[in-house]
């Protein structure tokens, strides 16, 4: 493990990145030629294994000898076979640790990206920011309320108008008397006061009651 992490030391920053890049591919070619050997190997395994069941009657010293060489290669084979079994274990160390070393540096850069983000903001900053906008909030609601509340204009009196109006029906009249020299009845009656209206009413009343008395005596002369 001393020389995995002495590529992590004493080397500039483009050489620290490449040192484990380099590694693996010189690992995996490595890899690549101890897996040719063992296919080489196998092979030679099943030639002297042929040979020695062809000779196994006919030439036992030729068998014996195969029988030899197949186990040479098969001895080789197993060392091989740890080999490769070695380096893959180092390949798969050398990767893991170059992952956790890019995600720690990628850690760290969203450390720093967050830090300059944040600047000098504290919590009190925040909440002094978050009060402010809440008052112009309120501000705004009130504002609004003002503006969709409040009448455009003075407000119109009535009393002012059923005054007006009058004033403009008199004028209309005295107008209309001018220009006849007439009273209109109508007019003459609805403008004279509320006692004189009642006798002239009662005065009709007793003329038609006479009237009908007259009517009545009339008949019973007859």
């Amino acid at each position: 493990m001393s020389g995995v992490w002495g590529w992590f030391g004493g080397q500039s920053a483009q050489s620290k990145k490449d040192s484990p890049k380099n590694a693996i591919l010189g690992l995996r070619s490595q890899l690549e030629m101890l897996q040719k050997r063992e296919r080489h190997l196998q092979t030679q395994m099943d030639e002297q294994d042929a040979i020695a069941r062809k000779n196994v009657t006919t030439n036992k010293n030729a068998a014996k000898a195969a029988l030899r060489r197949k186990k040479q290669h098969e001895h080789t084979l197993e060392q091989t076979t740890a080999q490769v079994a070695t380096l893959e274990q180092q390949i798969y160390s050398i990767e893991a640790a170059n992952i956790n070393r890019e995600t720690l540096a990628a850690m760290e850069r969203a450390g720093q990206a967050m830090a300059q983000i944040h600047g000098k903001l504290n919590i009190d900053k925040v909440d002094e920011t978050m009060e402010k906008l809440r008052e112009q909030h309120a501000l705004g609601e009130e504002i609004a309320s003002a503006i969709t509340s409040a009448p455009l204009g003075d407000t119109i009196d009535e009393l002012e108008l059923t005054d007006e109006l009058e004033a403009m029906e008199q004028e209309a009249l005295d107008n209309k008397i001018l220009d006849t020299g007439t009273v209109p009845v109508s007019d003459s009656l609805s403008r004279l006061p509320a006692v004189a209206n009642g006798d002239l009413k009662g005065k009709a009343v007793e003329d038609d009651e006479e009237e009908e008395l007259r009517k009545l005596q009339a008949e019973m002369a007859i």
